[in-house]
């Protein structure tokens, strides 16, 4: 088997904000296995400034995993623990090369084009003007629950957009659902909670910097609304932690990306204790090109959680690979007919 290892810069159509700042490209990794006239190819979608494996020695990791590649997809997802990325790359890449063709990894209805999977739509921070007219477009398109980016512009307009969302659709209408990346300050994050909460949220993400655990844990126990945590995974590595994590916290639900917490195998365990804990998840994208965000798609379908997803980003870039992935009426679906273009 011959594994390689390839850069790729995602660039987007239009400047997206978060609290953490504003990204015009995305740097991606894609690693292609070859035997016997087949190719495997996966992506390790590494967010720089977020990953746990945004480390100085990322591509040499990757040299590694290439050089290592006879060893296997098990005993490789073991050696790459501080790298959740690459060990998501290397479980795709070993299922592509596995599978009939190389981007159906798990066929199932909803890649015979006959199930799809509701989505939340995603508004970027911005002006307030902007983020109201993503607002409408989401709105327009037919998407059931949208999911805001807060704690970059003034919070009292944020409030006004959530007002303004509330004056035309009732909670049964359109959920919505909050991101703060972590925004507030642990002293304010309650009373911001409480100001939320009159809009009938269904949940709101990391509202303080993560590994503030005591905090956290008290906001879990007096927030008026579900509180999910995301960030907080990061770098949580093994199953013993990741219990305590849990335990400790005691969050309403927790947000998993394959990409930041093991690929499927790590996702599957963080969905294991959750269950188990009476915690609710769900899975979202971290920016992954087309190729990333199919496997997750197709992954994700096999679960049976019917909440909204957060697997709406492919059309973010510019120079995206063309694939079966469309979002219609809020749902992702995979249309059979359209192909692959898939070239590095």
């Amino acid at each position: 088997m011959k594994a390689t290892y390839y850069k790729y810069i995602l660039n987007f159509k239009q400047p997206s904000g978060t609290s953490r700042g504003v990204m015009t490209e995305k740097e991606t990794w894609f690693l292609v296995l070859e035997e016997n006239g087949k190719k495997g190819i996966g992506e390790c979608g590494i967010l720089r400034g977020l990953s746990a494996d945004d480390r100085p020695d990322y591509e040499a990791k990757l040299q590694w995993t290439c050089t290592n590649i006879h060893l296997g997809k098990e005993a490789l997802w073991e050696a790459l623990m501080d790298f959740p990325s690459i060990q998501f790359g290397v479980e795709m890449a070993f299922q592509s090369l596995a599978s009939e063709s190389p981007f159906l990894l798990f066929p199932s209805a909803f890649t015979e084009g006959e199930k799809s999977i509701e989505i939340n739509g995603l508004i970027w921070m911005g002006e307030a003007a902007f983020m109201k007219q993503q607002i409408e477009e989401k709105l327009a398109q037919g998407f059931r629950c949208v999911k805001l980016k807060i704690g970059a512009i003034d919070f009292y307009k944020e409030l006004e957009l959530l007002r303004f969302i509330r004056e035309h659709f009732t909670p049964e209408q359109v959920e919505i659902r909050v991101d703060a990346n972590g925004a507030f300050s642990l002293n304010e994050a309650l009373y911001k909670l409480n100001k939320l909460y009159g809009f009938e949220l269904h949940s709101i993400e990391q509202p303080i910097q993560k590994n503030n655990t005591d905090r956290m844990a008290e906001l879990c126990k007096t927030t008026p609304f579900p509180i999910a945590l995301d960030e907080e995974l990061i770098g949580v590595f093994s199953l013993v932690e990741k219990e305590q994590l849990l335990q400790k916290i005691k969050p309403q639900y927790i947000i998993l990306k394959p990409s930041f917490v093991g690929g499927f195998r790590g996702t599957q365990e963080w969905i294991s204790l959750a269950e188990k804990h009476q915690i609710g998840w769900w899975i979202t994208s971290a920016l992954e090109s087309n190729v990333g965000l199919n496997a997750i798609a197709q992954w994700t379908f096999l679960q049976h959680n019917l909440m909204p997803q957060g697997l709406g980003t492919g059309g973010l870039y510019t120079n995206n690979f063309d694939c079966p992935l469309e979002v219609s009426q809020g749902h992702l679906w995979y249309e059979k007919t359209k192909n692959w273009f898939f070239e590095l």
